[in-house]
């Protein structure tokens, strides 16, 4: 996970937001796939393919602030 420490944070907040909220208009892929998944209507390998798309950088920020935090708490 070295890599993922060496890219910058902003990098990967910025990548974040625009793949997890695109499109912005009528509703981002993301909230609408994760509605589906919920309703048990993710069927299809386009919208399963879609959910992990839109949602890997959004992961990745998540998983980079917790081993940024941990890294802080051990110092």
């Amino acid at each position: 996970m070295k890599w993922l420490d060496e890219t910058p944070m902003w990098m990967v907040v910025i990548g974040a937001l625009a793949l997890g909220l695109a499109p912005f208009v009528p509703e981002p892929h993301l909230v609408e796939k994760l509605r589906m998944l919920f309703a048990g209507t993710l069927a299809r390998p386009i919208d399963i393919f879609d959910l992990l798309m839109h949602a890997s950088l959004p992961v990745l920020l998540v998983v980079k602030l917790i081993r940024f935090a941990r890294a802080r708490k051990t110092g």
